[in-house]
Formats: C-alpha cells, sequence, structure tokens
C-alpha cells in the first residue's frame, strides 16, 4: 500500500464527490442528499485518500450512543485491487466505538458482510417504475409544515433510534424534495418524503400505522414525480406495502439484504413501508 495513503474525515466538497461517485456506480442517490447526509452526523464521514486526492470513501453515522449505520463504502474504480477498502472498513468501523451496526448489502457482498461479523435480519426489495393508478385512501395527507417536532417523535417510533437531526434536514422542504404527513383525530399516523434523483424519484422513508394511511401518503406524493419513475425500497415482509407498489404499477428492480453486526435492533417492519434510504438507513 502507497506509504501517502491515509483514512480521515471528509472535508468540506468532499462528500458531494462521494455522491458522484455513488451515481457513476448507478447507486442514483438525490440531487441535494449531501446536506441532510451530513446533517446527520458531521463526524460520520471519510475519504481514504492519497496525498490530497480521495480514492474512496465511508460513512458510520452514529445515531445516539448505541447504533450507527454504515454506507457509502467504495474505492473509485482507478484505485481498487490494492488494499485501500480494507483500510477504509476498518477505520469506518472502528469509528463506531462499538456501537451496533447495520447496513444495507447487496446481494453480490453478503456473504463478504456475513465474514466480517453481520447477520441479516430481513430483505429489502426496490420496486420502481412510472406509477399507472395513484392508490385510494379513506384518509388525506398534506405537505408537512416546518414544525417538525411530532414528525421527529413520530419516526423515533419507527426507525431504531431517534435521528431528530437527520429527520429535520431531510424533511426541510427544498427545490427537490416535498414531505407529506397524514393525521387522524389529530395524531400522527405516518410520513413520507419523495425526493428528486438523477434518475427519477424516491419515495422514503414511508412510515405509516396501517396500509390506509400509506396510501394517503402515495396518493399525496406521488403525483410530484410528474410521470418520471419512482422507486421505494420496501421490506419484503411488509405485505401490504408490497402490494401498494405492485398496485401502482411499479415492479422489482434491485433487491438488498438489511444487516447487523451487534444487537439486532427491533423495527416494526409493518410500519415500514419504504425505507429511508440505503446509505444512512
Amino acid at each position: 500500500m502507497n506509504s501517502e495513503f491515509a483514512v480521515r474525515p471528509m472535508r468540506p466538497g468532499e462528500l458531494e464527490l462521494v455522491l458522484e461517485w455513488a451515481r457513476q456506480e448507478g447507486w442514483n442517490p438525490g440531487l441535494d442528499d449531501s446536506l441532510p447526509f451530513h446533517d446527520a452526523d458531521p463526524s460520520g464521514f471519510f475519504v481514504g485518500a492519497l496525498g490530497e486526492v480521495p480514492v474512496g470513501s465511508i460513512s458510520v453515522v452514529k445515531y445516539g450512543d448505541a447504533f450507527a449505520f454504515l454506507g457509502l463504502y467504495m474505492v473509485h474504480p482507478d484505485f481498487r485491487g490494492k488494499g485501500y477498502g480494507k483500510a477504509i472498513w476498518d477505520a469506518g468501523v472502528a469509528s463506531a466505538n462499538g456501537r451496533s451496526i447495520g447496513l444495507d448489502g447487496v446481494v453480490a457482498q453478503q456473504d463478504n458482510y456475513r465474514k466480517a461479523g453481520f447477520e441479516e435480519a430481513y430483505k429489502t426489495v426496490r420496486y420502481g417504475g412510472a406509477i399507472s393508478s395513484l392508490p385510494s385512501s379513506t384518509l388525506a395527507a398534506n405537505m408537512a409544515s416546518e414544525k417538525l417536532d411530532g414528525l421527529i417523535r413520530y419516526d423515533a417510533s419507527v426507525f431504531q433510534a431517534s435521528r431528530a437531526d437527520f429527520v429535520t434536514s431531510w424533511c426541510t422542504s427544498r427545490k427537490h424534495r416535498r414531505t407529506a404527513v397524514v393525521r387522524k383525530s389529530g395524531k400522527i399516523r405516518g410520513y413520507g418524503t419523495i425526493r428528486r434523483c438523477y434518475e427519477g424519484y424516491k419515495i422514503g422513508p414511508l412510515f405509516a400505522a396501517d396500509a390506509d394511511s400509506a396510501a394517503a401518503l402515495l396518493a399525496e406524493l406521488g403525483p410530484e414525480a410528474k410521470g418520471a419513475k419512482v422507486f421505494i425500497d420496501i421490506p419484503v415482509d411488509n405485505k401490504d406495502a408490497v402490494a401498494l407498489a405492485i398496485g401502482m404499477g411499479l415492479e422489482p428492480v434491485f433487491e438488498t439484504a438489511r444487516m447487523y453486526r451487534g444487537a439486532i435492533p427491533s423495527v416494526p417492519l409493518k410500519n415500514v413501508f419504504g425505507v429511508t434510504t440505503l446509505e444512512l438507513g
């Protein structure tokens, strides 16, 4: 390994570079993901660099004292096969400081993650395509206001940790994203975000108390795509979520497995109609 190689925290502008690598790999990130990603945990992003030149990356975003999520692990094609990836991995995992770690592993890498101590908890399938039919619901969803306290509390009841800074940044309305909330008798029954990506749109998170609430969110968010392709990463154990996606005309296009090293958190998959993002959990 080149003696100039070192793993260090990302500097300003490098997360945007890494997300461009992700685009080139076909991961299809959102157009404005860098700010909410960074806000989730400014200390959670690393590059492996040769001198001043980044050649690889990893993120290990810490949610509280017990849980972290690993993503954006890659080495630029020009620098693969030289041992840099292992060094980046080791530094990233060490930064979790003993926390349980989650990741979403593509099929081709799942055996490698198992060798690194990760266990599969459930499978996730990405459904995608142009929406042919919006679902109907007895409820109505509305675009979220900037007052997100209740939404943050609801998110923490479904996600495996509190992530107030991330949710605040992720759900703040900007040019390329919108967030909707559905309520019943004044109580939040679910929320979802749609964001513009390099190809089409992704919906995530899509958290809801039941299928009717999820349908209301999809009916509100779907038209934002204006006929472009829409993608949702769905835990296959949530049969209602799969049925909604199929009913909208979406088809399976990609598969991952949610895997954990350390304690496996209890996630209410019946409420997860769409994963937030494969990079940050």
